[in-house]
Formats: structure tokens, C-alpha cells, sequence
């Protein structure tokens, strides 16, 4: 008979500056794969463009997130880029029970509260290649007002220096997006193999 394996659930935090490609990269690591449960953070800013409400995040007014922060519903939450953003505690516990991979998308300030609390995790931070690629990225979104450009520039001065606080840094090259995919998916491939994460029974033949 083949081993029978039992898999703990992973907490899965990935940060990065704003348009660094965190999104994308996870859409990638997570495309059709139903062992991938992502976390969709509330927020108080206004929806971007294309972005649907319950998918890219609960858009959700100012009151709500009070009253969620009054009843200790966040796992983590934080003041980032003039909104609130709060990532709520019930659908991680419960996917990381039924064995998925939990996955974070999470700003510096949020993961850093996640690192302090979790007992178990995998951090991952990714850089880009240049503040001046970074820059490019966020112009070529054109769903930022030249303040909002700045305001995520100056807050990506703050953020790149904390990368060695993770346990790992993935480099979004220009052009190059695949590597990353790969190094991502690597990552987590290795991490789901460690014995703090696996109980493996072998049976009698």
C-alpha cells in the first residue's frame, strides 16, 4: 500500500512594493490549483479600476472596519497608503485546518504583525529589479493620480529595506516574470516537504 501522508496547512506571506507584482506573481503560482486559498483583505480605499468587490478585496466603508476592529475580526491591520486594510482571522484559521495553502498579500507593516503572532509561516518579499522600474510600473497602471505615485514610491524606500526580515526575496525582473514564477513555485514546493509540515505513515505491505 502507498504511504499515506498528512499535510499541515501553510501560511504563505508574500510582500512587496506597490507594483512590484505580487499579484500577478501569485495568479501565477495559484492558477488552477485548488490547494491555494487567497486571502482577501478588506479595505476602506475606493475599488481601482477592474477590481471586483469579494475578489481583489471587500470593499468596505469606514464604520464596518470599525466595527470588525472592535470585535477583534483582524488577524492583522494596518494604515497604508491614506486607507485602512485589515486581513480577517476565521477564513485563514480555517483554510490552514483543511490543509491549503494560505496566502497573504500583505504590505510590510501588515506581515510584520502576521511574523510576530503566527507560529508557523513562509515569507517571501518581491523586489524590483530598480526603483526606476518600479516607478515605470506604477505610471503604466494609470490608475494612480501623480500623488498616489509618489506617495508609493516614498513608501517603497521604506519597505525595500525590510526585505531581509523575510525568509525569502525573489527579484520581479523586467520582463522576466517566469523566472520569478519559478523561484516562487519553488519555494513552495520545498517548504511543503519539511517534516514540521508532514506526518507520513508507511503501511504494511
Amino acid at each position: 500500500m502507498p504511504p499515506t501522508i498528512q499535510r499541515k496547512g501553510m501560511l504563505l506571506i508574500i510582500s512587496g512594493p506597490s507594483g512590484a507584482g505580487k499579484g500577478t506573481l501569485i495568479q501565477q503560482l495559484s492558477k488552477n490549483n485548488p490547494e491555494y486559498v487567497f486571502s482577501c483583505s478588506v479595505t476602506t480605499r475606493e475599488p481601482r479600476e477592474g477590481e471586483i468587490n469579494g475578489v481583489h478585496y471587500h470593499f468596505i466603508t469606514q464604520q464596518e472596519y470599525d466595527r470588525l476592529l472592535a470585535e477583534d475580526a483582524f488577524l492583522e491591520h494596518a494604515h497604508v497608503h491614506n486607507g485602512n486594510y485589515g486581513t480577517l482571522r476565521k477564513p485563514v484559521e480555517q483554510a490552514l485546518e483543511e490543509g491549503k495553502i494560505m496566502v497573504l498579500d500583505i504590505d510590510c507593516q501588515g506581515a510584520l504583525n502576521v511574523m510576530d503572532i503566527a507560529d508557523d509561516y513562509v515569507s517571501v518579499f518581491i523586489l524590483p529589479e530598480s526603483y526606476t522600474a518600479l516607478e515605470k510600473r506604477l505610471r503604466a497602471r494609470g490608475t494612480e493620480t501623480e500623488e498616489q505615485v509618489q506617495t508609493r514610491m516614498n513608501n517603497a524606500r521604506i519597505e525595500v529595506p525590510k526585505a531581509p526580515l523575510y525568509q525569502y526575496n525573489i527579484i520581479n525582473y523586467e520582463g522576466r516574470q517566469d523566472e520569478a514564477v519559478a523561484q516562487l513555485k519553488a519555494i513552495v514546493d520545498a517548504e511543503k516537504n519539511r517534516v514540521n509540515r508532514n506526518h507520513i505513515t508507511i503501511q504494511e505491505d
